[in-house]
């Protein structure tokens, strides 16, 4: 590996600031509908640790009030520099928490959907074969055939200019396939030397670790209740950490939220263990590539039983989702942040929402 970013970074492309808002926002409303699920229940009364949070997050008393209510709350957190957003969403929900544990492992549940092209779960015996309905957007395949190599990864857009016949008809085959290959090796290299292996995103003049970057966003996972110390080592340090009893498992995903399709892989973690006399569970889902607008990406979903009510019935769902983000310096970037964290803010209250009612109106009606 050339110590810069695996597989492939089409070409940066020019839009306006109207045009990128409208592309993040449908990203963002899309993305979070996919939301981890988690839970946190026991026999026993818990402490209301949602409360503690709620107040170290700096929500106000009208906004905790609102999640007690059940209306969903998101708020963006001030943290970290202009290309990282930080957003905290909490609802409360009426309805039994396993619904969540079984949503979590079903990623096919979301094929289909608006927004989703495909997804499809890479085994570690994974091999072309099974990335057969990944492919490559037409304007993306074109961005890597004019590409120059001081706007991309110079190896792969030089494996591409060596490999693929551009002339022939069945030039955008040879692409994927190539691409899948790509896919592939950046996952081995990644269960072979972790967060090390996804290299370094060049980012004139700011070159981002991708391993410096997971630190921070792991770190920061502590501003939720019961984020385990083991399963944060290993999101940090896989593959050396091991986590008995997690399912761990490595997917890829073609979403389109519109304007350029992205391509995304990720690493997905669900822990269950006990601490304090109670059973918890912590579904992590790390970002180990996209092909456009995000460098890197962690989304921590923690459900946690309500003291005042059944712990079958009632529980908080907590998210906090953290992103390095492509284009929001300089005096135009300042200017989408603002824009986008605003939209990201409203378009997780309104998931929240949205899967808040799903799971109650799957409840039995007794429990309603």
């Amino acid at each position: 590996m050339d110590g810069h970013r695996p597989f492939i970074v089409p070409c940066p492309f020019r839009v306006t600031l109207e045009e990128a808002t409208m592309t993040m926002y449908r990203f963002i409303s899309w993305f979070v509908l996919g939301l981890p699920f988690a839970f946190n229940a026991s026999g026993q009364p818990a402490q209301r640790q949602s409360l503690e949070v709620f107040a170290q997050l700096g929500l106000t008393p009208q906004q905790v009030a609102a999640i007690d209510e059940g209306r969903p709350v998101a708020k963006v957190l001030s943290w970290g520099g202009p290309s990282e957003v930080y957003v905290f969403g909490a609802v409360h929900v009426n309805g039994s928490p396993t619904t969540y544990l079984r949503a979590s492992r079903d990623i096919t549940r979301l094929a289909g959907t608006p927004g989703y092209l495909g997804i499809g779960e890479l085994p570690r015996t994974a091999t072309i074969a099974d990335l057969n309905a990944l492919a490559l957007d037409a304007d993306d395949i074109k961005a890597l055939k004019s590409c120059r190599e001081d706007a991309c990864p110079t190896a792969s857009i030089q494996a591409f200019h060596d490999a693929v016949n551009w002339s022939q008809p069945d030039a955008a085959d040879q692409v994927n396939t190539l691409a899948r290959g790509m896919v592939l090796d950046l996952i081995r290299e990644y269960r072979r030397g972790g967060n090390a292996a996804l290299g370094t995103y060049r980012d004139k003049p700011n070159p981002a670790r991708i391993s410096d970057q997971f630190e921070t966003m792991v770190g920061r996972t502590t501003a939720l209740p019961d984020v385990m110390p083991e399963l944060r080592r290993y999101v940090l340090q896989y593959p050396s950490a091991e986590l008995p009893g997690a399912d761990s498992f490595i997917y890829w995903e073609k979403v389109n939220f519109g304007m350029k399709p992205t391509i995304r892989i990720n690493h997905a973690v669900i822990y269950s263990a006990r601490a304090s006399d109670r059973a918890l569970s912590t579904v992590a889902i790390k970002q180990l590539y996209a092909s456009h607008y995000f460098h890197t990406a962690l989304d921590v979903t923690v459900c946690v039983a309500d003291a005042a009510r059944s712990a079958s019935r009632g529980f908080y769902l907590l998210t906090l989702k953290g992103s390095e983000q492509e284009g929001l310096t300089g005096a135009k970037g300042s200017m989408l942040r603002k824009i986008i964290v605003d939209k990201t803010r409203s378009s997780l209250e309104r998931a929240l929402a949205s899967i808040k009612h799903t799971v109650e109106q799957s409840a039995p009606t007794s429990e309603r």
